[in-house]
């Protein structure tokens, strides 16, 4: 914080101590009572008080009022709005009121009081207390601090105990503020019963006797200045420049009384009042002459903003002219009574004004002059209305005239346009929607345009100033309108007399496209069907073909008829074109054929016909080759499709027929082979008459049901058929040989083979193989029987042939030889007994015969559970392994 150098300047304090202890809270405690107690004293005068120096001037109100009161001037008017930015205005109008004085305030700005900021606060009043109880203070020529110090020094002189130095300890015994209080009452204080080592009641003395009868209230208690090592320096300075102030009116007083006896003369002064009067009064008349003529001045103004300067005027007057002039018409009335005090006091004779300067001169002339402010105010207010009623009107004039004129823009122009010239039936219909959507539109305009008249007339009857531009403007606008009127109307006509044109065009179009469609089409198809590559494969097809081709001929001339009349249809709209001038802007809008299309076609079918007569007769010619053709390959085919076949079921026969014996058989097998490879000539000449036949591009042959392509196979089946039976023939002489199978055997295998083959296809299925095994006595189960098609079927075709079958009844036989020999052997070994041991195998046979026995004993268990003994089934097992004994 700075203090005050009483030039209005800020000076820092002496040294860096003071600093230091600026934020002592003891100090800033002392501040806030003695500030508050300060704020109080002036406040009081106004009817009011603070509680919390921090929070009650955060409005700005009550620090407005506190600078009021002690400055004595009247600051700007507060806002009372709740609002922060109303808070911050009144602190600002505060502080700007404070820098107004010459103050510079340093680092306070109105966001921080209106905060509740305590620093700041603070330090705002101190700066107050500097400027308005602390700078006048003047003594000896010294002024502020040093000249109330000065002050303090010079009135405690006389009184023991009191060295008053600074503003701080010099004070805490107390007898610093009874020696003040002694020396200018001392009737209030008995100074020579204090003692300085009892500063507490000292201070409460000081303190209480200050506020009872010199009207200082307690800024501090004496605890507050006891209870610190350092009292806080501007507590005490404001504290004691309460008491500069109380005891410096007496002292003023009595210069005063001492100064009066030195004053001049009474009637010097008086004299000097009534020329004051004069000059006054005369200032003050000449004034009201002036005003009243500007007040009574009546002329009119045309716009509302002349008339706004004028009201700004006269408010000017009443807020800066004419509060002066009051000051000073009372000013006079208190001068004059003042003065007419005087001179009775002085027993001289009343003052007596110039003729006209009387009191009740200048009240009269008031008088006058406020009735004519008066009238001239209503007359304001009522010429300010009627501009304000006139500008509305004006506005509202321009703004629907604008808005109509808006809408009207480039209107003629569209009503005037000749598009419906150049448009096609649905964008007339389009128009027309369009045009009465716009007549719709300008009926509804009706009543702007009446509504834009009226205001016009309005404007004319309260003579509104711009008048002639206003039915100008009103004028063009009707005009305007009737043009638009007639301009709809002779559209409106246009469009439907075009309208009815195209309907009756469009109906010709529309029966031209209804009849050159599907004439166009039966061209189009007759082009395409005369044009048609057609491919045919019998003669019965190219008789059809050329039959079809004379009922089309027969059609043309009907098809000519046809097609003159759309033609008509095309002539009477370009007829219809010529005749009303109608600009057509497109083609027929229901097809893209048009007449020249039509006759191009036709020509072309005409040119098509005989290219069409042609075509078939010499294809006609190319069947009848085909047809020769047929039947030579039929001829040929009919005979040797079937001998293939007789050959091929003879062959059967013979491989399952049992003539002879098997060698007889295969002779005979040979011989037929022989003149099966005899008959091949034939099949070549067949090949031939095909290879014509694909060269000419056939591809059927009613006449026979047998392709080149089945008689390569039966050929090919017929070969393959009687290679193979041949080597079964072959291979069944080998078997029998083999395995010693009689003639009588064989012949009962296949009489078997041939029962259970129930196709009659040379093999048997696996239900069939199955059926024949239980016939012949095997008690089959599933496991059984999958083992024995295993062995027949190794392949798993689901098949059995007859020589398959051949291998396994001759291995079954042979089978049985075996187990015979394996049963002699068991019982020989066993005796009596139904197992045999290992010590009989060693005894009985020689000895690696017996040691291989008893190794593959090994895994077995005889009955009863003796080990290493076998009965017969483990025996033959283990002697010759899983097989079929």
């Amino acid at each position: 914080m700075d203090s005050y150098d009483g030039d209005g300047n800020y000076m820092h304090q002496e040294d860096d101590w003071d600093r230091d202890m600026l934020l002592d809270p003891a100090w800033e405690k002392q501040q806030r009572k003695t500030f508050t107690a300060w704020c109080n004293s002036h406040l009081r005068k106004a009817g009011t008080q603070i509680e919390n120096i921090e929070e009650d001037f955060r409005d700005g109100l009550k620090l407005m009022l506190l600078l009021e009161v002690i400055s004595g001037e009247r600051l700007a008017k507060p806002e009372r709005g709740k609002m922060r930015v109303h808070k911050i205005s009144n602190v600002n109008k505060a502080l700007n009121f404070i820098a107004s004085k010459g103050v510079k305030l340093v680092c306070i700005g109105a966001e921080e009081i209106v905060d509740g900021n305590a620093k700041m606060t603070l330090g705002m009043i101190w700066t107050i207390i500097l400027r308005f109880a602390i700078q006048d203070i003047s003594v000896e020529e010294t002024s502020a601090k040093e000249g109330l110090l000065l002050w303090c020094q010079r009135k405690t002189a006389p009184y023991k105990n009191v060295n008053i130095q600074n503003f701080h300890i010099s004070w805490k015994d107390g007898l610093g503020f009874c020696a003040l209080i002694h020396r200018h009452r001392p009737e209030l204080i008995d100074y020579g019963k204090l003692r300085k080592d009892d500063p507490m009641t000292n201070l409460n003395t000081a303190f209480e006797v200050a506020e009872k009868y010199l009207d200082i209230p307690k800024m501090l208690d004496a605890e507050d200045i006891v209870g610190t090592a350092r009292p806080d320096e501007k507590a005490i300075m404001t504290y004691v420049s309460s008491f500069y102030h109380a005891f410096s009116g007496a002292q003023k007083a009595e210069t005063a009384a001492n100064r009066i006896c030195k004053v001049l003369a009474v009637n010097q002064e008086n004299e000097q009042l009534m020329e004051d009067y004069e000059k006054l009064a005369s200032d003050l008349l000449e004034w009201i002459r002036r005003t009243i003529p500007w007040l009574e001045n009546r002329m009119p103004e045309n716009t509302m903003q002349a008339m706004q300067q004028k009201l700004e005027d006269f408010r000017d007057y009443r807020r800066l002219h004419k509060p002066p002039k009051v000051q000073e018409k009372c000013q006079l009335e208190i001068n004059f009574n003042t003065l007419q005090t005087k001179l009775r006091l002085s027993n001289r004779p009343a003052f007596m004004p110039s003729e006209g300067k009387m009191v009740s001169d200048i009240n009269n002339a008031w008088g006058n002059l406020e009735g004519a402010e008066k009238g001239y105010e209503e007359w304001l207010l009522n010429e300010i209305r009627r501009l304000e009623r006139l500008d509305h009107l004006a506005e509202k004039f321009r703004q629907k005239a604008a808005i109509h004129e808006a809408w009207t823009e480039g209107k003629e122009d569209l009503l005037q346009k000749r598009d419906y010239e150049t448009a096609s039936l649905s964008e007339i219909k389009a128009l027309l929607k369009k045009h009465e959507a716009f007549e719709s539109d300008l009926a509804a305009h009706q009543d702007r345009v009446e509504q834009i008249a009226a205001i016009a007339q309005e404007l004319n009857e309260l003579d509104y100033y711009d008048s002639p531009s206003v039915n100008a403007r009103c004028q063009r606008i009707c005009d305007q309108w009737d043009s638009l009127g007639a301009l709809s109307q002779k559209r409106n006509e246009a469009l439907q007399r075009t309208e009815k044109l195209l309907e009756t065009i469009d109906q010709l179009y529309l029966e031209f496209a209804k009849r050159a469609a599907p004439f166009n089409n039966w061209m189009e198809g007759a082009m395409e069907d005369l044009q048609d590559t057609f491919i045919v494969h019998t003669i019965e097809e190219i008789q059809g073909l050329s039959t079809a081709h004379e009922q089309f001929k027969a059609t043309l001339p009907e098809a000519d008829k046809e097609r003159m009349a759309i033609l008509g249809i095309h002539n009477e709209i370009a007829k219809i074109v010529q005749t009303y001038h109608v600009n057509m802007a497109g083609t027929n809008p229901y097809t893209t054929i048009n007449p020249q299309e039509i006759n191009a076609k036709w020509d072309k079918v005409r040119q098509l016909v005989p290219q069409r007569d042609q075509a078939l007769i010499e294809e006609h010619a190319r069947q009848q080759n085909n047809e020769r053709l047929r039947r030579q390959f039929a001829t040929q085919a009919n005979i040797i499709g079937p001998w293939i076949q007789n050959k091929m079921q003879e062959i059967g026969r013979i491989s399952i027929e049992m003539h002879g014996t098997l060698e007889d058989q295969l002779t005979h097998l040979r011989q037929y082979e022989k003149s099966i490879v005899n008959y091949k000539p034939k099949i070549d000449q067949l090949e031939g008459d095909h290879q014509l036949i694909q060269e000419a591009l056939i591809f059927d042959n009613k006449h026979t049901n047998y392709t080149m392509e089945h008689i390569r196979v039966g050929w090919e089946q017929l070969l393959t058929t009687i290679a193979r039976t041949i080597n079964e023939i072959e291979n069944q002489i080998l078997t029998r040989d083999a395995k010693g199978i009689s003639q009588e055997q064989l012949n009962e295998f296949r009489a078997s083979f041939n029962h259970f083959d129930r196709k009659r296809t040379g093999i048997m299925d696996a239900d069939d193989f199955k059926t024949c095994l239980i016939s012949m006595g095997y008690n089959l189960g599933e496991n059984e029987f999958s083992r024995i098609m295993s062995i027949v079927d190794p392949n798993r075709m689901g098949i059995v042939t007859f020589q398959a079958f051949i291998d396994f009844m001759s291995r079954e036989t042979a089978d049985t030889d075996t187990a015979d020999q394996v049963m002699a052997s068991f019982k020989v070994l066993a005796g009596d007994k139904n197992y045999i041991l290992a010590d009989e195998l060693r005894r009985e046979l020689p000895p690696d015969q017996a040691e291989y026995c008893i190794a593959r004993m090994a895994p077995y268990t005889g009955p009863d559970g003796v080990p290493g003994a076998l009965d017969y089934m483990s025996f033959s097992t283990a002697l010759y392994g899983e097989s079929d004994l």
